[in-house]
C-alpha cells in the first residue's frame, strides 16, 4: 500500500536515486515520488531496458500499456518540488487530443523515421552495385532512393523534435543534440548530392576529383545515418547508465 508523503525530493535528489550504487529506485509521477526499489521489475533501477529511475516518467506512463494503477503497489516516498525554470506544462488542449488519440504521444516520429532510413541506405547500397557491376539502372536507382530520403527527412526531423519535446519537454539531452546535428548535416549532403547528380547526369562516370567527392558523399550516408539510428535506439531502450 502507498505511504503518506515524507519528503520533498528536487530533481537532483530525485537523479540520485537511481538505483545503482546502493542507492534507492525511485521514480516521479504527476508530481509524487515513488519508490520501486523492492520491485523485481526495477532491477538495477531499470525497466523493461527502457526505463530508468531517477526521473519523472509522468509522460512515459501515459504512454505505457499499463495505467498509473501499478504504482498501488509500491511505497509512496515523496512529492517532486516544482522548480522555476523548469519543465513546462502541457497545454491543456493538447493534453486532450493525445487523450483521444494516444497515437499521436508515440508512433508518428518511429513510424515516419524509416522512410529515410532505407532510402538513404539504399542510395549508397545501389550505387556501390552500379560501381561493382556497371549496370546503369542500379546507378538511377540510387538517384531515386536519394530523392526519397530527402522528402521524408524534414518530416522525420519534425516529428523528432515534437516527440522530444512532447515527452522530454525539450530539456537538454546528449543523444537528442548528437541526432539533431547530425541530421541537418545528413540532410545537406544528401541535398548537395541529389542537385549535383541531378545537374551532371553523368557524375559518376567521369574522370577526376568531383567524381571522387560525390562518390565520397553518398558513401558518406549510411555511417551517419547509422549513428543517428543508434542515439534514437539509446534513447528507447538505453545501454548505457543514462539518456540525458
Amino acid at each position: 500500500m502507498a505511504e503518506p508523503d515524507r519528503k520533498e525530493y528536487d530533481s537532483k535528489a530525485l537523479a540520485a536515486c537511481d538505483g545503482n550504487s546502493g542507492n534507492p529506485a525511485c521514480v516521479a509521477v504527476d508530481g509524487v515520488v515513488y519508490d520501486v526499489s523492492a520491485s523485481k521489475l526495477w532491477k538495477g533501477g531499470q525497466h523493461m531496458k527502457r526505463h530508468r529511475a531517477g526521473g519523472d516518467l509522468s509522460a512515459d506512463i501515459a504512454a505505457a500499456p499499463h495505467g498509473r494503477e501499478v504504482l498501488e503497489k509500491v511505497a509512496r516516498v515523496g512529492t517532486l518540488k516544482k522548480e522555476a525554470g523548469g519543465e513546462r506544462e502541457m497545454p491543456g488542449w493538447l493534453a486532450g487530443l493525445l487523450e483521444r488519440v494516444p497515437f499521436l504521444r508515440r508512433h508518428p516520429h518511429p513510424m515516419v523515421v524509416h522512410f529515410p532510413i532505407v532510402f538513404l541506405y539504399s542510395a549508397t547500397f545501389f550505387d556501390i552495385l552500379y560501381m561493382v557491376t556497371g549496370v546503369k539502372s542500379l546507378e538511377v536507382t540510387a538517384f531515386h532512393c536519394l530523392a526519397g530520403g530527402i522528402l521524408f527527412m524534414p518530416p522525420a526531423m519534425l516529428t523528432g523534435w515534437f516527440t522530444w519535446w512532447l515527452n522530454y519537454m525539450a530539456r537538454p539531452m546528449a543523444h537528442v543534440t548528437v541526432k539533431m546535428r547530425l541530421s541537418w548535416v545528413l540532410l545537406a549532403i544528401a541535398a548537395a548530392a541529389f542537385v549535383w547528380r541531378f545537374c551532371v547526369p553523368d557524375v559518376m562516370d567521369e574522370a577526376g576529383a568531383g567524381h571522387w567527392v560525390y562518390i565520397a558523399m553518398l558513401l558518406s550516408l549510411a555511417p551517419i545515418v547509422s549513428v543517428i539510428g543508434y542515439y534514437g535506439g539509446e534513447l528507447t531502450f538505453p545501454t548505457g547508465k543514462g539518456r540525458s
